[in-house]
């Protein structure tokens, strides 16, 4: 005989007799309800030079990424769409040397709309998540769904024309320059005969046989930089076990890894980085 079981249902947010303003709270209290890593809150209701208020302001200590959350319930509309642009380029020139996503929240994002958005990827950084309130058993549940997400189209450099020259980067940033040429000397023997790629916002360490970019570093403040590569899927787990077993801190976000380095941090794990290197080689055999 077949099992009985109840069904959960989905009800608006409204209907359950609650606001944006409640739903702000749950995301600020908890931003890693939204999946996109382990963020810190930077400010609530953020005001905007240019009007308005930031509904969230999100932070991934790692890299310093910022997300810049609009919520609305109900359907998506132009002026939401509109202010969550607006306010992620506010807070981008503020911080230019960071990377900014705009992170549009919404009950209901329908098609119309998602095209619109799904367009805008193209050039902005966006990403779009649905939420949803679910009640099962007498509770209610908050259930979030991303269903654009470009940063998960991140590519490792092969896609971007306008190149920049050695001189470039040792004006912009000398200590990633030292780094990354610290990287090819160790990892030579690995994959080679690789070359430097310099363009815009990151120096790549590339394949001279293919465009197959191994790792790239992106500039940081404080003498810093940002090392990250991508690994086949079924080798994420080995990746995660290797740096935790030798205590190294890093991000991991859908289809590549992060780590913050500095040339000093690379001589002093000098084995591990090249490890991880043959690892790189591994998934591009």
């Amino acid at each position: 005989m077949l099992e009985t079981v109840e069904f959960a249902k989905n009800i608006t947010i409204r209907e359950a007799g609650k606001n944006e303003y409640w739903l702000q709270d749950q995301i600020y209290e908890n931003p890693n309800c939204l999946g996109l890593g382990e963020l810190e809150t930077v400010e609530r209701e953020r005001r905007q030079s240019s009007g308005g208020r930031l509904d969230i302001l999100l932070k991934n200590p790692e890299d310093d990424t910022m997300y810049e959350v609009e919520i609305m319930l109900g359907e998506t509309d132009e002026s939401h769409i509109i202010r969550t642009i607006e306010y992620w380029d506010n807070e981008k020139r503020r911080w230019p040397q960071r990377q900014h996503f705009a992170v549009l929240v919404a009950e209901n994002i329908n098609r119309r709309f998602f095209n619109v958005i799904h367009l805008l990827s193209n050039a902005i950084p966006i990403i779009a998540i649905q939420v949803a309130l679910i009640e099962a058993h007498g509770k209610q549940s908050l259930f979030f769904t991303k269903i654009i997400d470009t940063y998960e189209e991140i590519d490792d450099g092969t896609s971007e024309t306008i190149r920049y020259t050695r001189e470039d980067w040792l004006k912009k940033s000398k200590w990633t320059v030292e780094t990354v040429d610290y990287l090819l000397e160790i990892f030579s023997s690995i994959f080679g005969e690789p070359i430097l790629n310099y363009v815009k916002d990151y120096i790549s360490i590339t394949s001279s046989g293919n465009s197959y970019n191994y790792i790239w570093l992106r500039k940081r403040s404080q003498n810093k930089s940002l090392l990250g590569f991508r690994v086949k899927e079924e080798m994420n787990e080995k990746v995660k076990s290797f740096f935790d077993e030798n205590n190294i801190s890093y991000t991991y976000k859908p289809k590549h890894f992060l780590i913050t380095i500095d040339k000093k941090l690379v001589e002093q794990n000098k084995e591990i980085f090249i490890k991880i290197a043959e690892i790189i080689k591994e998934c591009r055999n």
